[in-house]
């Protein structure tokens, strides 16, 4: 188990690099989960989402906070709520702009 760490940087982390493409919060992307871990990876692969926040576990692993883009609640995944917001790491995810779709702020 990790121990806690007061001096653990918790700056929160405007972008991250995914396929050589700067990617922020309000970039679209492509879900990719690499594990079928539960049926949420299965039933959110393939699916669009705009990314809500980038930040940093205790381990100091980057996740990409993500709502799904056609999710008729996406409001409350905006709003932090649990059920509308998923969390994957970079390599989960696919910039839209690598497929020359537009990317647009939220």
């Amino acid at each position: 188990m990790t121990e806690w760490n007061p001096d653990l940087d918790n700056t929160p982390i405007q972008s991250v690099t995914v396929f050589g493409i700067e990617v922020n919060p309000g970039d679209r992307v492509r879900i990719w989960p690499q594990k079928a871990a539960d049926i949420m990876d299965m039933a959110l692969k393939g699916k669009v989402a705009i990314i809500e926040a980038i930040e940093r576990d205790f381990d100091d692993r980057v996740h990409v906070a993500v709502v799904i883009e056609d999710d008729p609640g996406r409001d409350l995944g905006m709003l932090r709520q649990p059920g509308h917001r998923f969390f994957f790491s970079p390599e989960e995810i696919e910039p839209l702009t690598l497929n020359s779709e537009v990317s647009h702020e939220l």
